[in-house]
């Protein structure tokens, strides 16, 4: 490498929760730059999550997103959860609930039941890796 590494860039706790991950999650369920109304999609969701469930949303949202996280070992941690966000925030995009906190709450829900899109996701990338493990002595 001839450039310097960037710096690692700071991201601060969210207002509500005061919990860096949910930071995270927000900034990659904004869209447009909408800050605020990630916050508002993400908080609806949680609320919508313990209204269902009644337990506490972020607790299962946390559960939730460690059951859609790469387990395969060569990838870095950060990188795990990332992956694990994403497909949890693409997955319920997908979903055909009315407002986009209810797509989320019910991911959210599917994910915590170890069931749904984004966890069958996960199960088929350990399945490839398990698959493709008995070619790994092949490479140059």
């Amino acid at each position: 490498m001839r450039k310097a590494k960037p710096k690692k860039r700071i991201i601060l706790p969210d207002p509500k929760y005061n919990d860096v991950m949910v930071t995270k999650f927000v900034n990659n369920l904004m869209m447009g730059g909408k800050k605020t109304i990630a916050y508002k999609i993400f908080y609806d969701a949680i609320d919508v999550v313990s209204d269902r469930t009644k337990e506490d949303g972020l607790e299962v949202w946390k559960k939730a997103l460690a059951n859609v996280t790469q387990i395969p070992t060569e990838i870095r941690a950060e990188r795990k959860q990332s992956i694990g966000m994403k497909n949890l925030i693409g997955f319920s995009r997908k979903r055909s609930e009315k407002t986009m906190a209810l797509k989320l709450a019910a991911e959210i829900q599917a994910a915590y039941k170890e069931e749904g899109a984004a966890f069958k996701r996960k199960e088929d990338i350990h399945r490839m890796a398990d698959a493709n493990k008995a070619f790994s002595h092949f490479r140059a």
